[in-house]
């Protein structure tokens, strides 16, 4: 499982997403050229992706095919990615296990 997390400069906790994702062949599958962001995700490592990066991930959700993410997961990646946007300092935490 996948959880996800905004996380401030000093590495506080901001919010949090409720949902995660399950590592299967649908993600680990993404073509890193056609999703550079999340392409990159790891199941056992955490990936970090600044104020820049979040706007190119977030550019990515609405093209992924049908089963890469829940809706409920894809929603509250778009939430929590648009907070980073709003705001200064903040970073989007994928928390692999």
């Amino acid at each position: 499982m996948i959880n996800l997390q905004i996380r401030g400069e000093n590495g506080t906790i901001e919010a949090r997403a409720k949902h995660g994702v399950v590592w299967g062949p649908e993600l680990a599958g993404l073509d890193q050229s056609v999703f550079p962001m999340l392409g990159h995700l790891l199941p056992y490592a955490d990936t970090v992706f600044n104020h820049r990066q979040v706007s190119t991930l977030l550019e990515e959700v609405p093209r992924l095919p049908a089963g890469v993410l829940t809706d409920a997961f894809a929603r509250e990646l778009i939430e929590l990615g648009q907070v980073v946007l709003d705001g200064q300092g903040l970073y989007l935490w994928f928390l692999g296990d």
